[in-house]
């Protein structure tokens, strides 16, 4: 495909005309009258080779074809946007631009928390916007972040992009406060034997990649989309789980819940700032990474004033003060 042969204002009129399913109202979304925007579906009919929108009575329905290019096309303008508003220089104390990051509850509550405050005293005009990340984001990472700014990540997941390291964090196990059958250690038994509580899908779920590691195979019986639900999931109940060390000196607050370390070497949580090739050369955005990484430091350093004890010499519940395996 030679892209200088291609009318790009045309990857405009597709996305509006399949997200419109109305040549009408799709002229009117980008400022084109109705005849130019019929023009523009001829063209397109005639680049693919589709109809792309089918009458249907009194309305447009999608081709199969169409259905396929409705997202590309929304994935494509944005990409469009985000290189096209790329900038030579950045001051962080004057400008207004809005920065979108992909988080879990987990990245956002701990990290994410600690950016705001940073960016709160430096950059008034900046605005943060986190959205929860999705399974898309691991399976199609290139397309997902193409259209975000970041994703809040750790290593082992995804890799082949380019990140910022941020913190270390280590996993411990949580059980409810009156569960009876574990006492003030857990066991491998108890791991094999006790139901689980997980955070998203049970196959693919941390808890599951660790264990799977030590060959256990976890019985989950509840699975959710947040960290944070975890402890109201675990409280009353024979089930465990496995949450951040960082989430956990919470949880104990939140549930009547206690946290024991596992009864394994659990390979610690490396979180980790990801971003697509595209906002390489973007000051704005090199700004951003820079204070991400700043941030990073401050919390592995447990310096921010929102995480109580640094993680090296962290007291919770059960376990009293222990250190960080590895350390941060």
């Amino acid at each position: 495909m030679n892209l200088s042969r291609l009318d790009l204002n045309l990857v405009l009129a597709l996305r509006a005309l399949l997200e419109e399913r109305n040549v009408t109202r799709a002229g009117e979304r980008i400022g084109l009258s109705q005849p130019a925007m019929s023009a523009a579906l001829s063209r397109l009919r005639r680049h693919f080779d589709d109809e792309l929108l089918a009458r249907t009575g009194n309305s447009y329905e999608l081709t199969p074809l169409g259905t396929a290019l409705r997202d590309r096309s929304a994935t494509a303008c944005d990409l469009l946007e985000r290189v096209f508003a790329s900038q030579a220089e950045f001051d962080p104390a004057a400008e207004k631009r809005q920065f979108t990051l992909l988080a879990s509850d987990y990245g956002a509550a701990v990290f994410g928390s600690a950016l705001a405050r940073a960016l709160h005293r430096e950059a008034p005009g900046i605005r943060l916007d986190f959205q929860h990340s999705t399974p898309a984001a691991v399976e199609n990472t290139a397309t997902v972040l193409s259209t975000v700014d970041g994703l809040l990540l750790p290593h082992g997941i995804i890799d082949g992009f380019p990140a910022v390291d941020l913190h270390q964090d280590r996993w411990l196990c949580m059980v409810a406060d009156d569960n009876p059958e574990v006492g003030d250690e857990l066991t491998l038994d108890h791991l094999a034997r006790l139901p689980w509580a997980v955070y998203q899908r049970p196959y693919d779920a941390p808890a599951a990649r660790q264990l799977s590691m030590i060959g256990i195979s976890p019985r989950v019986e509840v699975s959710v989309q947040t960290f944070q639900l975890l402890p109201h999931m675990v409280e009353g109940t024979r089930r465990v789980a496995m949450i951040q060390e960082r989430l956990a000196r919470r949880a104990v607050r939140s549930a009547a819940v206690r946290v024991l370390p596992p009864p394994f070497e659990a390979v610690p949580v490396q979180e980790a700032l990801w971003w697509h090739p595209v906002h390489a050369q973007d000051a704005a955005h090199i700004w951003l990474r820079r204070k991400a990484e700043e941030v990073g430091a401050t919390l592995a350093g447990g310096g921010d004033e929102e995480s109580g004890p640094g993680p090296e010499r962290a007291v919770v519940p059960g376990l009293g003060a222990a250190p960080l395996p590895g350390g941060p």
